[in-house]
């Protein structure tokens, strides 16, 4: 599982939709993680990627510099602020979402049956996590 969805194609993936969308995979990392008309703050996004707030200020300036995202301050706490994904943001997250669960060139290998069964395979993987359930209600 590993080789093949961590360490090759899906890698490679990552970085051709980030350079699709014109953003780096960093960035796109964030652009995904933010929801359609919902700001998040940006100390949320370094405790749960388990970073330095300095590295999640830096992919910030970087989405507000593409037109992406845009940060506001927070409507109770002046000292928080919020990222909020621009209308551009949007369809950016949009066409990287589309091109993200493209299924990839090698999945040619399987017969259209096969490929049927592998993605009920996956979905029934995915329904167990419940973290994954809730991504792909809102991914899209």
């Amino acid at each position: 599982m590993f080789d093949l969805f961590g360490a090759s194609q899906a890698r490679g993936r990552f970085l051709e939709v980030g350079a699709a969308v014109g953003v780096s995979p960093g960035a796109l990392k964030t652009l995904l993680h933010l929801q359609p008309g919902g700001g998040m703050a940006m100390r949320d996004l370094a405790d749960h990627w388990g970073c330095d707030a300095s590295y999640v200020t830096s992919l910030t300036d970087a989405l507000e510099e593409r037109g992406l995202a845009e940060r506001r301050p927070h409507p109770t706490d002046r000292r928080v602020k919020l990222i909020f994904l621009t209308d551009e943001g949007v369809a950016a997250r949009t066409r990287a979402l589309e091109l993200l669960y493209d299924p990839p060139v090698s999945f040619g290998a399987l017969s259209g049956a096969e490929q049927r069964q592998l993605r009920d395979l996956l979905r029934k993987v995915a329904e167990a996590a419940p973290e994954l359930t809730r991504r792909a209600r809102i991914a899209v």
